[in-house]
């Protein structure tokens, strides 16, 4: 992979260090639940298929007493895309090169009263540049102050960059996470973005309140919920919940077909499945 110019190795920088302020922010929740889980990283490197280095990344994973699986996954990729999959990424049509960085962030509850949620935001680089990424939660059993006030803080981070963010990436997010073969969407929405051209250092500076957003109002909403009682009907909501969850993801999910596309960790990439779920 060839090395980092200034703005590659910015996101890159920022995507590490929102990923090591999550996992420390998952780990006191679960303190807080009296368990010692904590986060397991597992480095992992991509060979291009000439052999050549390919960049790589940590796949950060915890299973503990509030947090059944949870996974956060930072990557820093280069090489060629295939000639196929060149032709459907913006500027890499006569010019297969990229470079990607990011962060990726999906976690699953042990208290179907606590929403399983995901984030994620990258930087991509072919012959153009430019920043995607968004975040959504999804409950099995939703709450109405839960998912105003999750969207309330992504509204937030969107007005104080643009006043037309929120309406439209909040719109994308509805046309994105649904699932047109079961006619429902996937969670309660939030924020999808993708291909924020140009203007490095404003997008990049939106980017990162994405994360801060998540970082603030996520551990919020759980702490609320996770000491909730719950029933074996609710639980069943939350396994049948978790199969619709798989589905858009194997089969609707940008990130999971990059990922495959581009040669990456298997584990990384699939890591946003749940570890149970059920299909009546």
């Amino acid at each position: 992979m060839k090395p980092l110019d200034d703005q590659q190795q910015a996101a890159r920088d920022w995507f590490e260090a929102l990923r090591t302020r999550i996992c420390s922010a998952f780990e006191a929740i679960e303190r807080e639940a009296g368990s010692d889980a904590a986060f397991e990283y597992i480095p992992w490197d991509r060979t291009e298929e000439d052999g050549a280095p390919g960049g790589g990344g940590v796949r950060g994973q915890m299973k503990g007493k509030v947090f059944e699986k949870v996974g956060v996954n930072v990557s820093t990729v280069g090489g060629r895309f295939s000639p196929e999959f060149a032709a459907s990424i913006p500027g890499a049509e006569d010019d297969p090169s990229f470079f990607a960085t990011g962060i990726s962030l999906v976690a699953h509850m042990a208290n179907p009263h606590v929403p399983a949620v995901h984030m994620n935001t990258r930087f991509l680089t072919t012959t153009r540049r430019w920043f995607g990424g968004g975040a959504d939660l999804n409950p099995a059993l939703p709450y109405d102050d839960d998912t105003e006030a999750f969207h309330a803080r992504l509204r937030a981070a969107c007005a104080a960059h643009d006043p037309t963010f929120y309406p439209r990436f909040s719109k994308w997010a509805e046309e994105y996470f649904w699932l047109p073969h079961r006619h429902r969407s996937r969670g309660v929405g939030g924020i999808f973005y993708d291909r924020l051209e140009d203007h490095f250092d404003e997008h990049f500076a939106f980017t990162r309140d994405v994360g801060e957003a998540f970082l603030d109002i996520f551990p919020q909403i759980v702490r609320k919920r996770m000491g909730m009682p719950f029933t074996d009907a609710d639980m069943e909501a939350l396994l049948e919940f978790r199969g619709r969850y798989v589905e858009f993801n194997l089969l609707y999910d940008r990130g999971t077909l990059f990922g495959l596309k581009t040669g990456g960790n298997i584990d990384a990439i699939l890591m946003s499945l749940p570890p149970l779920a059920r299909w009546a």
